[in-house]
């Protein structure tokens, strides 16, 4: 088990990221030392992120005085799923404006995927696993209503595929756009060779996990956040 932490400038809070839990006791003594480090720095606001959290991590944290306040759940799903009943084209450049204004729309909520802009899209579209054709666009009368952005974990073994983001422009919302535009992206992942994919939904946003769970997503793991404020140490 590792634990990362660091220090988000811009919100000037901690973050504890603990990933390849083993127990709940190990859970502990790392947050403690994690815990110490950070009122030696100066404390301050503390988010703690445990991937694959079961009982006794939950606890350690728990007893370390965290509070949980969120759910992320990872759902996968077998390919090939139903066939998509939209007709989607791959991302270009030119969709740039277009393609942050439908996302920050449909995301004006998420805490992570708000206010998006053309730095953080040119970042993201830097890394290695970007792919134009896997960044389905849907559009109707030259105007975009939706996009479902793929990922393929190439590190993954086996290889799967993911629903890295997808988005329907509230102007479209009622219209049955969400599983169709979903089905696309897994319809491109499917046409790589890739037999599961995977998404990231947050616990109790119940209109996507109906959604999801139609198309034949199951719950697979939970991403739980934690929030507490640390005192910083006198010298």
């Amino acid at each position: 088990m590792t634990v990362a932490t660091s220090l988000n400038e811009a919100s000037a809070t901690w973050t504890i990221d603990v990933s390849h839990r083993r127990d709940g006791t190990e859970v502990g003594a790392e947050l403690a030392s994690a815990l110490e480090d950070i009122a030696a720095a100066g404390g301050g606001p503390v988010e703690l992120w445990i991937h694959d959290v079961d009982d006794s991590a939950d606890a350690a944290a728990t007893a370390a005085g965290f509070e949980a306040f969120r759910d992320l759940w990872q759902l996968r799903c077998p390919l090939p799923a139903e066939p998509s009943t939209l007709v989607t084209r791959p991302y270009t450049d030119a969709d740039a404006d277009a393609m942050i204004a439908v996302n920050n729309r449909a995301f004006s909520w998420h805490p992570e995927q708000s206010g998006l802009n053309r730095d953080r899209l040119a970042t993201t579209m830097s890394e290695g696993w970007y792919n134009p054709d896997g960044f389905r666009i849907y559009e109707r009368d030259g105007e975009i209503l939706g996009f479902c952005w793929t990922k393929i974990h190439t590190d993954e073994d086996p290889v799967i595929g993911e629903i890295f983001v997808i988005a329907v422009d509230p102007s479209a919302h009622g219209q049955g756009l969400g599983s169709p535009m979903t089905r696309a992206g897994l319809d491109w992942i499917a046409a790589q060779g890739i037999d599961h994919a995977m998404l990231y939904v947050e616990s109790d946003n119940d209109a996507a996990n109906r959604v999801y769970e139609r198309i034949g997503f199951a719950h697979h793991r939970t991403e739980r956040a934690y929030r507490r404020t640390i005192e910083g140490s006198t010298p």
